[in-house]
């Protein structure tokens, strides 16, 4: 070991550093920072004498113990397993936004009509932490709880009945979310992009009770339904509201065989109640743009963006919407036909720019054009009748074109086709029918049967919408190109559901009952909300962190016992510079009392 400083500055810092050599090269670590030499002026006559005898005192425990291959007997304890002493402390910068959202006093006040025997806002917290740093079942996350600095003892039935109240103040506790979330970050709900997933669980049977006084067949929430994953398992249905941001608003559970068109208005009309600013843009993509859904959000003020299909159009409109002319470039907004999109050579540099843009146009529709939606009608009977329903309201139909788009849904169509080839060669059992199943461009031979036959018909009906893309609007004043731009930001909920179901493991869901599994998902979106809100005050302060780095940080920042002070087991990143300069709350020290952590937990609690 040896200490280091520089010897040119007039008041260095002093550093004591080890060396060693791992394959072949040298490396060096820093064992103690001393500090500035005009600090220590103030407490020792010579710092660089009192220096080295620290230095002298690391070598000194470093030489007894270099030549010795195992050190001192481990203390003997109790414990039938192994536990780690590594204790996490990176889940202070998460607490630091669960304690900015309120969610203590939202569970105190309900603690005041109640008397629990246990802890709810421990129970929560943890579940919500764990959720994000290492996200499993929650009774192994209650056999796992000792990896926190916190010590906490949680006992399983009380994990269920706290789940069981947080789900009956589900509506309640959302609202209380969205309210204190504006006390981190300004929300901004001028545009509502909203969407549905779906959660799968490991049964084969749907739910479905009989009541034993009625004889009533009762369903649960855990029902078939169309996967996303094209599992055959029993499902249940989220819808999520998110802002401009892509941060939570709010969300719905419906069971899994729900239509989803059914779930918007009663989220939306809760939602609107919580927000101070009614007036907002609804945004969906076509499974969420029905009439009803439309008609909904031409009042009070708000807007729709939604996804319009073309193939559903009358051929009529699509004629007309498809006609070569009225089209413009994004990039410039001059006048261009489709013709000379489809036809310029692409190999040429000057090319690359028109390759890389799309076209637009648009149409206003009355009354008149059927948009190829669907009406839910209620016949005297009681049943539920489904008609084609006409634009009541004035819309404008937004159109784009991009080659480069084109090009690439030939190319996987081209693949389909070969694969479709091959199975008429192969021999054909059934034909399935599916929007996206290679099957749909199969038919049988009109005059021999048993004979299946590629339907070109098909074929070229596909082709003539190689590229297109509509959107539907009742913004008749606004421009096109802002409006398309503001359906592009649909990813981000997409991005949302990715990161419940990859980074945060919300799926497959080991819950029965209805109640718990309402909790459960109120727990997923808290995690989520949370982790949006540390990540747009990062983007607030120019930080630039993925999500794997972002969770791999805050998993890392460990300590160790050592006597009376807690060492890190990590390394200085950015990430600690970052959290530091939004919570202030600084971690990035060589050791650390109890007092200090005591002082960070009663300041973020």
């Amino acid at each position: 070991m040896k200490l280091v400083y520089n010897k040119k500055s007039k008041d260095p810092f002093l550093y004591i550093q080890h060396g060693y050599r791992i394959d072949g090269k040298v490396k060096t670590v820093t064992i103690c920072k001393l500090g500035k030499y005009s600090e220590l002026a103030k407490e020792h006559d010579d710092p660089f004498k009192y220096a080295e005898s620290v230095l002298q005192k690391y070598n000194k425990e470093y030489n007894s113990i270099k030549n010795d291959e195992k050190g001192k007997k481990l203390d003997k304890t109790n414990n039938k397993i192994c536990n780690s002493n590594v204790l996490n402390i990176g889940y202070f910068y998460l607490q630091y936004f669960y304690s900015k959202l309120k969610i203590k006093d939202f569970i105190d006040e309900l603690s005041e009509t109640r008397k629990f025997t246990f802890n709810l806002n421990d129970i929560t917290r943890f579940i919500v932490f764990d959720r994000i740093l290492n996200p499993k079942s929650k009774l192994s996350t209650l056999k796992d709880l000792s990896h926190f600095y916190e010590k906490t003892i949680i006992e399983y039935q009380h994990v269920l009945r706290g789940m069981d109240v947080l789900a009956e103040n589900y509506d309640k506790y959302l609202k209380h979310l969205f309210i204190n979330s504006n006390n981190i970050v300004t929300r901004d709900t001028s545009i509502c992009y909203y969407d549905c997933t779906n959660y799968y669980f490991e049964i084969e049977e749907p739910d479905i009770y009989i009541d034993e006084v009625t004889g009533e067949e009762i369903t649960g929430l855990r029902q078939y339904g169309p996967s996303k994953e094209h599992r055959p398992n029993p499902i249940v249905e989220m819808g999520l509201f998110m802002d401009k941001d892509g941060i939570p608003i709010s969300m719905g559970i419906f069971s899994g065989n729900m239509n989803e068109q059914k779930t918007v208005s009663g989220i939306e009309t809760k939602m609107i109640k919580s927000l101070k600013k009614k007036e907002f843009i609804y945004c969906g993509d076509a499974g969420l743009g029905s009439a009803s859904i439309r008609a909904f959000n031409d009042m009070g003020g708000r807007a729709f963006i939604v996804t319009q299909s073309i193939k559903k159009l009358s051929e009529e409109f699509q004629k007309e919407l498809l006609k070569d002319e009225g089209f413009k470039l994004f990039s410039n907004d001059k006048s261009i036909t489709l013709k000379e999109l489809k036809t310029f050579d692409k190999s040429k540099e000057e090319n690359i720019n028109l390759y890389e843009d799309k076209a637009y146009k648009s149409l206003i529709v009355d009354s008149n054009i059927d948009l190829g939606l669907l009406e839910e009608k209620t016949q005297k009977n009681g049943k539920i009748k489904y008609i084609k329903s006409k634009a009541d309201l004035k819309q404008k139909i937004i159109i784009t074109y991009s080659r480069k788009m084109a090009e690439y849904q030939k190319h996987i169509r081209n693949k389909q086709i070969e694969r479709a080839k091959a199975l008429i060669k192969k021999g054909v059992d059934d034909i399935r029918k599916g929007p996206n199943d290679i099957s749909r461009f199969i038919m049988k031979e009109q005059k021999a049967k048993d004979v299946y036959i590629l339907n070109e018909e098909k074929i070229a009906q596909e082709e003539k919408f190689d590229g297109f893309y509509a959107l539907a609007t009742n913004l008749l004043e606004d421009k096109e190109i802002d409006i398309i731009n503001i359906n592009s930001e649909r990813y981000k909920i997409e991005d949302c559901f990715r990161v419940l179901k990859t980074n945060f493991d919300a799926r497959p869901v080991y819950h029965r009952l209805d109640n718990r599994i309402t909790a459960h998902f109120m727990i997923c979106y808290t995690s989520l909300l949370i982790y949006r809100l540390l990540e747009k005050k990062l983007k607030e302060k120019d930080y630039n962190f993925t999500i794997n780095e972002i969770l791999e940080s805050l998993k890392s920042i460990n300590v160790f016992q050592d006597e009376d002070k807690y060492k890190p087991i990590y390394e200085q990143g950015q990430f600690l510079d970052a959290m530091n300069d939004i919570t202030q709350i600084d971690l990035d020290s060589t050791y650390f009392k109890q007092t200090y952590f005591k002082k960070i937990i009663k300041k973020i609690s």
